[in-house]
């Protein structure tokens, strides 16, 4: 294998200071260079188990302090995976984002996202887009994400909502901004944002979904997966009990949908060890004299451990302009607590109440972890990481 600390090396010359005063990344990306970039730097789709509609992980928040003090804003970030990367991006607030995923899906998704964002100056108007239900009456544009998601777990689909949704987010996409899209791509688009409809705030990860039913006035929620809804994800907060979620409050999102509408949020279709997707990532940021300050992996190298190419993976990320200040993000599942309560919400209840489970009822449990890129890439070089296990060791 390449000596994977002496390319670190040759990089660090971006170093923390220098690497943000020197960058010349785009303040706005037209939508020409962004369709070519997200094209020229993809490769072939690949397959995952799961669809992964949002995010499994419960923990996801908890880093996000510790990350806010170590990576300046302005730098680059890469993830993987469906809408959490937007709450780090909301936290951190990067210069330009790239979402890399194996599967072509997650491309659609972020493509359903932007449009539907760009379309939307509110919260309220991106859920109401997301999920075909009506816009709430009465919830105030600050209100917190309990209070402005509760609404949406009880009401019904509006009547033709998602032919106009489908219409409008295809004649964004291919009107507006000219992407060319397959006929394979616009079903795969119709098919995410049908089941967004058909789910409203319990969509999961996986297509088993939680049941919600009004009896006597009184939400009885049951849940049937071992993951968290939408909703759930969007109310939990850090150890501290700061909610960071990207919908947890306006400004928060209008960092998200601002990135959106200047195209600078860019999904690409890549393996992690794949010979393309990751180097080219680096080749544009290096390009610009920018620096990768973090990479969210969720828990992709379990799997590329799995199959034996997580060599590959850690050279392709030591080819990336990094610095001492760059931080991967991962998730860690360390055992699975599996319920099936079925539990009430009250109308005198607190809309929050709507989405907690205390305990993580029903939920795997995750655990989010932190380590600085450069170290860990070091230690692959000397041979100290063997197995997927020292990377968590390493993260604690």
């Amino acid at each position: 294998m390449p000596a994977i600390a002496a390319v670190c090396v040759a990089l660090l010359w971006l170093g923390r200071g220098a690497a943000y005063e020197q960058r010349d990344v785009p303040g706005k990306l037209s939508d020409s260079d962004f369709w070519r970039l997200i094209t020229e730097a993809s490769e072939q789709g690949g397959s995952f188990p799961s669809e992964n509609f949002v995010s499994n992980e419960t923990e996801f928040q908890t880093v996000i302090p510790r990350l806010k003090a170590d990576v300046q804003t302005g730098g680059i970030y890469v993830g993987v995976g469906p809408d959490q990367n937007f709450t780090y991006i909301a936290a951190l607030k990067p210069a330009m984002a790239f979402i890399v995923d194996i599967r072509r899906q997650n491309l659609l998704h972020h493509l359903l996202y932007k449009a539907l964002m760009e379309m939307s100056p509110t919260r309220a108007d991106f859920l109401t887009r997301l999920f075909g239900r009506p816009k709430p009456k009465g919830v105030a544009d600050n209100a917190p994400a309990g209070v402005l998601f509760a609404p949406y777990l009880t009401t019904e689909e509006t009547p033709g909502a998602f032919d106009r949704n489908l219409r409008d987010v295809l004649g964004r996409l291919k009107g507006h901004h000219g992407f060319v899209l397959s006929p394979s791509d616009e079903s795969t688009i119709a098919r995410i944002l049908r089941i967004f409809h058909a789910h409203g705030p319990d969509i999961a990860y996986a297509t088993s979904y939680i049941g919600t039913q009004m009896r006597d006035g009184v939400i009885v929620r049951t849940p049937m997966s071992i993951f968290p809804g939408f909703a759930d994800l969007m109310v939990q907060t850090d150890k501290d009990g700061f909610n960071h979620a990207y919908l947890a409050d306006e400004s928060r999102y209008r960092t998200v949908r601002d990135m959106q509408l200047k195209n600078l949020i860019v999904p690409i279709v890549g393996d992690f060890a794949g010979p393309k997707a990751i180097r080219a990532v680096g080749a544009y940021v290096r390009a610009r004299k920018a620096t990768v300050t973090t990479f969210y992996t969720s828990n992709v190298e379990q799997y590329l451990f799995q199959n034996g190419v997580w060599e590959d993976y850690y050279a392709n990320v030591a080819s990336m302009p990094l610095d001492d200040s760059s931080r991967f993000i991962r998730a860690y599942f360390p055992s699975a607590q599996l319920g099936g309560r079925v539990y009430t919400i009250r109308p005198t209840d607190p809309p929050q109440m709507l989405f907690s489970r205390p305990g993580g009822m029903g939920f795997i449990e995750s655990e989010s972890l932190i380590c600085s890129i450069t170290d860990l890439i070091a230690a692959v070089d000397t041979g100290k990481v063997q197995t997927y296990y020292d990377v968590v060791q390493f993260s604690k």
